[in-house]
């Protein structure tokens, strides 16, 4: 099975697959890529043009061969705002979209205490392209911060 995994930065995606996903699932996370990627003692969300593009070539790869083998295994894909191309082939896999959002004044208090400033207006256009729709799976704080 695949599971999306969507909501604004710092809203709690990754925390919501360590809470859910097992040892022999597939993680496809941009953030854990990138870490992964980067040398020794990289900022876990701050990351250069060189790298990041690096990386978003590797995901199109890793999605590309996960999605072949979502009979054997779930697969769970963060994805923070998906477009309606991306959406549209979510749906043909027949993929479980889960929104995460313990709500506006939690993520934009996270962004202030853990995150790049531009954060802020990344999840500003989340809210905005979201305005109406429910706080989804994760209305809660996923954890502790």
């Amino acid at each position: 099975m695949l599971v999306v995994v969507t909501g604004p930065p710092g809203a709690g995606k990754s925390s919501y697959i360590q809470a859910h996903a097992t040892a022999q699932d597939i993680v496809i996370d941009l953030d854990l890529m990138a870490l992964a990627m980067a040398g020794p003692g990289a900022d876990h969300h701050a990351h250069g043009d060189v790298l990041m593009k690096v990386v978003h070539r590797a995901r199109f790869a890793a999605l590309h061969e996960a999605y072949q083998h979502l009979d054997a295994t779930d697969v769970y894909v963060i994805h923070t705002q998906p477009g309606g191309k991306a959406l549209a082939k979510y749906k043909r896999l027949k993929a479980r979209i889960v929104v995460v959002d313990p709500g506006r004044d939690v993520v934009m208090q996270r962004i202030e205490d853990m995150r790049q400033p531009a954060m802020k207006a990344v999840a500003t256009r989340w809210y905005r392209a979201n305005r109406g729709r429910s706080q989804g799976a994760m209305p809660q704080a996923s954890r502790q911060w």
